[in-house]
């Protein structure tokens, strides 16, 4: 039975800033512990709460409160204690009282139309008049703007968020364009804008929506890779998502081109569409690493010895191509090495720093993530750093959200004379940029990938991009070495890219396939495998033993798989605190993945007494990790990442956390498994292809094991056919020649 109560907030006990999830003491008859959402509330505030009184098992009696409105203090001693509460800056309890004894119950009055009249007290200048004024006036125009948010049913915290960046413009924006809060505001889309346009009475014909449906088109379109769109397939996806006309989608075209908004570019076959930011960042792109193409005057005789020499002292043997690498490297300013697993990639990156340290030269290591720059650091010995964390990424400001940049940039450009950056196919089209910016010409870049991968979760094809414009030196490692072709996993990789028929009599080592026709026999099978079989035989955890899927949907897809999985792992307990959210259960000790790129929420790393000895910001799609701690009076959990760094989140950031015990191989780009199980029955036969399994089977370090179809697995070996994928990078490349 719904009831209400009101009173003074006393004191604010706990306050989640991120989502309005308060704590708080109410002083009315008597006190009360009220617990609910308040997105901007302050000690000293009168409210009046609607909602029912709960048993905490730990806190004893709350009051959970539904909704609630503000109300001014009526009395002497309500105003008093409100002014001195701290919810003005500068007034204290004391200089409180001063105020209401000189101006009793016109103190309200006085402050809002006579602000001056405050100096005449002792303690407060005309400056501090005038800001006690300002303070005043802000909270009065915050409830105001909460109250005529709330008529259209924005949430509290994204109405805290819409007053901050416009102020009293809002009224103005909302009334005539609320479509501009998707350009704006973070966390708010076309679809929140449309929502709230739709409330305020705007027309689904208005040149405003059409516009922002448009922009919206081509953001969906870059979360599925692509750089830009074909004219016809943006203008039929926009024509379904607005529920329009091609005329006014064509006309509303041509005025974001005339804004700058997108650019058009046209060519023999179609026209293509950017949003502009792609567009020039493409550009760029080209222009930088034609740039940094410089060749050097170096005698190929004095190169080669030199080669000889750092074979020599550290029992090296090279190939020819892998020599030629080498040499490239030492000859000109940019160089791709491209190759797949076996064929020394690490051998003659190694070889390439060494023969740069003999020089002189101050070399730099990087990968795309965490878990890529980790295997370079052991495979080469010197320290490999993410991307992300070379180019020094900071955010901007606390009240800038997920606003970011990188401290090293072309006004402050790496200090180094050669950079090296593995697993290269998964960096897309905004990190490029970011890394050229900051390199200087002159300086050696070495590309390092394979190119017959999944291209990057982000938009663009760059590693594909580049080496297709055939304007630069590229050398293609192919020769599987004498070392790497005992191994099973390596050699049916190869056989998979070259559309081979590869063994399943299950007469290898590191290589096996369970023939099961049903989706829950292969479950059983998987887990009977994590359990009870891989552990012992690669030597790892059963949580380092990953299932790989090609899907998201269906009875062997990530989501299903996941529940599954994680019943088996790591069952309920009266020990482990769990978390439901959005009808996913997460529990102390789950196997958890980033899934998005958070550049603002901070990290630290602690050592065995609890000190932090290393911290920063920054946690990026593909980093997997284990919750340590839920704490469900705080409403945060805390994550344990592979590389040791703690990350705190709160429950309202647990969009970005998917359960990781299986994960699409999309996800599991530049990571290396112990043991990868891949379940292959039935799926989309775009998507079930040649380049799905090959990235799946190159995961895996000492052992794979399919468990499914042969049928639907000789299928994707067939199957060349890849999704795709609109880049124009290599177009641009060629452009500049």
């Amino acid at each position: 039975m719904a009831e209400v109560v009101e009173g003074c907030i006393e004191h604010i006990i706990f306050r989640n800033e991120e989502n309005g999830y308060t704590v708080l003491a109410l002083h009315g008859e008597e006190e009360i512990t009220c617990v609910g959402n308040f997105p901007y509330i302050s000690e000293g505030e009168f409210i009046k709460a609607n909602g029912s009184y709960t048993e905490h098992p730990i806190y004893g009696q709350q009051f959970l409160v539904e909704s609630y409105e503000m109300n001014e203090p009526e009395d002497l001693f309500s105003v008093e204690r409100y002014l001195g509460s701290g919810a003005i800056k500068g007034i204290g309890p004391a200089l409180a009282a001063r105020i209401v004894k000189k101006f009793k119950e016109n103190t309200f009055k006085i402050i809002e139309e006579e602000p001056e009249r405050l100096s005449e007290i002792k303690g407060i200048s005309e400056r501090m008049a005038k800001d006690i004024y300002r303070q005043f006036e802000e909270k009065r125009d915050m409830r105001s703007a909460m109250l005529f948010l709330q008529q259209y049913n924005i949430t509290g915290n994204l109405a805290v968020k819409i007053f901050t960046e416009y102020g009293q413009k809002m009224y103005d924006i909302l009334k005539v364009n609320p479509y501009q809060l998707a350009e704006d505001i973070s966390g708010i889309g076309f679809k929140t804008a449309d929502d709230i346009a739709r409330r305020i009475g705007i027309g689904p014909d208005s040149d405003y929506r059409i516009k922002a449906g448009i922009l919206y088109t081509l953001l969906q379109a870059s979360s599925d890779g692509h750089v830009y769109l074909p004219e016809m397939e943006l203008i039929n996806r926009s024509k379904a998502l607005l529920i329009a006309d091609e005329e006014p989608i064509q006309r509303q075209l041509m005025a974001l081109a005339i804004e700058k908004k997108i650019m058009i570019k046209d060519t023999p076959q179609e026209r293509y569409i950017y949003s502009s930011v792609f567009y020039y960042m493409e550009l760029n792109i080209a222009r930088m690493l034609h740039d940094l193409n410089i060749r050097y005057d170096i005698k190929q005789e004095l190169v080669l010895n030199r080669i000889k020499t750092v074979e020599e002292q550290f029992h090296i043997e090279l190939e020819q191509q892998q020599r030629t690498a080498v040499a490239e490297a030492a000859g000109n300013g940019l160089l791709i090495i491209t190759g797949g697993p076996g064929t020394g990639k690490t051998t003659t990156i190694n070889t390439i720093i060494k023969f740069f340290e003999a020089e002189g030269m101050e070399i730099l290591l990087a990968a795309p993530t965490g878990r890529a720059a980790k295997r370079m650091t052991e495979t080469t010995g010197y320290e490999a750093k993410t991307i992300h964390r070379l180019l020094e990424l900071t955010k901007l400001s606390e009240d800038q959200e997920n606003k970011y940049s990188f401290e090293r940039n072309e006004m402050n450009p790496l200090e180094t004379d050669v950079l090296i950056i593995d697993e290269m196919s998964m960096v897309d089209i905004n990190l490029m940029h970011a890394l050229l910016k900051a390199v200087s010409i002159g300086t050696r870049v070495i590309l390092v990938g394979d190119v017959n991968q999944l291209p990057s979760v982000g938009p663009g094809n760059i590693l594909k991009d580049i080496i297709e414009s055939h304007c630069f030196n590229v050398v293609m490692l192919n020769k599987i070495f004498r070392q790497s072709a005992g191994s099973d996993i390596i050699v049916n990789a190869h056989k998979i890219n070259a559309g081979e028929q590869i063994s399943l009599d299950n007469k290898s080592k590191d290589f096996f396939f369970l023939k099961r026709e049903e989706a829950n026999v292969i479950a059983a099978v998987m887990i009977n495998l994590i359990k009870n079989k891989l552990p012992n035989y690669v030597n790892a955890t059963p949580y380092d033993i990953q299932v790989l899927t090609p899907m998201r949907k269906g009875e062997l897809g990530v989501e299903r798989l996941n529940q599954i999985l994680q019943q088996a792992l790591n069952p309920p307990g009266k020990e482990k605190i769990e978390k439901e959210y959005h009808e996913t259960i997460y529990r102390e000790g789950d196997k958890v993945m980033q899934v998005k790129n958070n550049y603002q929420i901070t990290w630290e790393i602690k050592s065995k007494y609890g000190i932090t000895t290393q911290s920063g910001t920054g946690v990026f799609n593909g980093d997997a990790g284990i919750i340590r701690e839920i704490n469900l009076f705080s409403e945060h959990l805390i994550v344990e990442f592979d590389d040791n760094r703690l990350v705190d989140y709160s429950f309202s950031q647990l969009d970005e956390l998917e359960l990781a015990y299986a994960v699409t191989i999309h996800k599991s780009q530049g990571s290396e498994y112990p043991a990868v199980i891949l379940p292959i029955l039935d799926g989309p036969r775009l998507l079930f292809n040649r380049n799905l399994l090959y990235t799946a089977v190159t995961r895996a370090k000492n052992c794979v094991t399919i468990v499914g179809s042969d049928t639907m697995l000789q299928f994707m070996i067939d199957n060349k056919n890849e999704q795709n994928r609109y880049s124009g990078l290599c177009e641009r490349i060629k452009e500049l020649v």
